[in-house]
């Protein structure tokens, strides 16, 4: 698996690259705004693209801001043409740029299109669903990012949980025992009808199945597995990314499913490599270390 950091802090990507694990970034205008703001305005936006592809050593996601296809496409020709010739350029395009009361919904997939023909690598970003993934790979995406802690924490919400009360960003989301509370309380439901066509068209089951799930998708775990089966069924080339990762963990069951990519925050990447048994065993070797060990690298 690769390994992206999902930063525009230079410093972080710096230290993170120096640690010899880092494969690619993402970033978008809101990551960069915020990394040259704490720089106190010493480097204009451009000269900072720059170093950062200068730093990678790999892809770098750079997102367009527009919503219609034509000025997605015409943005995204800028960015290539502006800042390839510094590294790997990959442009993101939101899969759907609708804002809900418009008819852009299909404008992302129309200029992924346009840019694949112009051979310009794309990143479909703010996957949500495997449908969505489908239809990136089908407009011909290089890459597909879906969210998989967002969809973690969209079904929290359902159940009527609330961030930063009942669950913090980066809590493992336990999808598992989620699916073994809804079990339970579905067999405890279903006691009270008399067939299997009333249990089916009772609404409180059917509440009880909704609140357990995104549409079928069990967790951003499932999201991943579901989207990579897909293209594995038609042989798309379309690589996953899995982003919007939360901890370690979750990165660790990225990694089993055989996932392409997995984009990390640098707290994440950090937490991969912590195990409190690993610092104790550090801590004893040293104290253990006699002078005559020692002194075997000294010598020349």
């Amino acid at each position: 698996m690769k390994i992206f950091i999902d930063t525009a802090d230079i410093d972080e990507i710096r230290q993170a690259c120096s640690w010899g694990v880092i494969d690619g970034a993402t970033t978008n205008p809101s990551l960069i705004k915020a990394a040259i703001d704490k720089r106190g305005g010493e480097i204009t936006m451009a000269e900072y693209i720059q170093e950062i592809l200068r730093i990678i050593p790999g892809p770098v996601s750079l997102e367009v801001i527009a919503l219609k296809a034509d000025e997605m496409t015409e943005q995204a020709r800028l960015l290539y043409g502006k800042f390839s010739p510094y590294g790997e350029v990959v442009i993101k395009i939101p899969i759907n740029p609708s804002i809900g009361n418009d008819s852009f919904s299909f404008d992302g997939l129309k200029a992924i299109r346009q840019i694949s023909k112009d051979k310009i690598p794309t990143n479909a970003t703010l996957i949500m669903t495997p449908e969505q993934a489908l239809l990136a790979a089908k407009a011909g995406a290089t890459y597909a990012s879906p969210f998989a802690g967002r969809v973690d924490d969209h079904i929290r919400e359902n159940l009527g949980m609330k961030k930063g009360v009942d669950f913090e960003k980066d809590d493992y989301f336990d999808y598992e025992l989620l699916k073994r509370i809804v079990e339970e309380k579905l067999r405890e439901n279903m006691k009270e009808h008399g067939s299997i066509l009333e249990s089916y068209l009772d609404e409180k089951v059917r509440n009880i199945v909704k609140l357990g799930q995104d549409n079928g998708v069990l967790s951003g775990v499932d999201l991943v597995i579901r989207i990579m089966r897909i293209y594995q069924n038609y042989g798309y080339k379309t690589k996953v990314i899995a982003a919007s990762i939360r901890n370690a963990r979750q990165v660790r069951e990225m990694a089993e499913l055989g996932v392409d990519i997995a984009t990390l925050p640098f707290n994440v990447i950090k937490e991969m490599v912590q195990h409190h048994k690993t610092l104790e065993g550090v801590r004893n070797f040293t104290a253990d270390v006699v002078p005559a060990y020692e002194d075997l690298f000294k010598q020349k």
